[in-house]
């Protein structure tokens, strides 16, 4: 073997060290988990939205900086998608209901049944073989737990309407409707990644204003919502593959 055919051989240190790095940036995701249930259980639901927050950002991007560092080619010893399920459980699902529990915002006799079902209906939408499509959609209401908790603390419901909706959402992850995933969307791509980007920014911004977040900012934000349950109810062999 010449010099040059074990050159080419040996692993990039640098590549290797940023897909791994990617990694590392994922599993940070625990971290704010946990910082965010220890913000839970001291009542500063403050700073449980600024960890929610990092959490939903890590996951927001660790996809994109996954497939930019080719982590399946240079840390094929991890496995990114089993990691990036064990902390989307944790900060999307676990640490909603734990902070459903210690709160006022569900009717006192139904909060541990509620949290319970959560948990229980999660499991069986992550672990879906098929859960996420191999044409980037989730299948079933795909445990958006933390945005559900969230428009609970901002828009001030009765609680027993927030149980209905939560209720409602533990039945949709049993119909299987194809939700889109919107940084992969290849359908008005453009269209639903400016909305997607809008509504994360003024999310946030209005967010960080709790407990003086104004009022329009949730209600307004349910424009993209309803675009967004639209955009996935529409057939999708019926969608034009590069829509713009």
């Amino acid at each position: 073997m010449t010099s040059t055919a074990i050159e080419e051989t040996k692993p990039n240190f640098l590549r290797v060290a940023a897909a791994y790095g990617v990694h590392l940036f994922t599993a940070t995701g625990a971290v704010w988990g946990m910082l965010g249930i220890f913000a839970i259980f001291e009542g500063n639901y403050k700073m449980m939205i600024v960890w929610m927050i990092v959490a939903m950002l890590v996951d927001g991007f660790d996809g994109t900086l996954a497939r930019w560092a080719d982590v399946k080619t240079y840390a094929n010893g991890v496995d990114g998608a089993l990691l990036d399920n064990i902390l989307d459980y944790l900060n999307y699902v676990l640490v909603p209901a734990v902070f459903m529990i210690h709160t006022d915002l569900l009717p006192e006799p139904v909060k541990w049944i509620t949290a319970c079902l959560i948990l229980l209906t999660s499991a069986y939408q992550f672990t879906q073989t098929d859960a996420k499509t191999e044409d980037h959609h989730f299948k079933g209401f795909p445990s958006y737990w933390n945005v559900a908790a969230l428009y609970m603390l901002l828009m001030n419901l009765p609680p027993w309407v927030n149980f209905g909706f939560l209720m409602l959402f533990n039945v949709m992850v049993f119909i299987p409707v194809k939700y889109i995933y919107p940084s992969r969307n290849s359908y008005l791509r453009t269209l639903t990644l400016v909305l997607t980007y809008l509504y994360a920014a003024v999310g946030i911004w209005g967010l960080l204003l709790y407990p003086d977040t104004p009022s329009w900012v949730a209600w307004s934000s349910l424009i993209y919502v309803g675009y967004y349950l639209v955009l996935s109810l529409i057939p999708k062999n019926k969608t034009p593959a590069h829509a713009n």
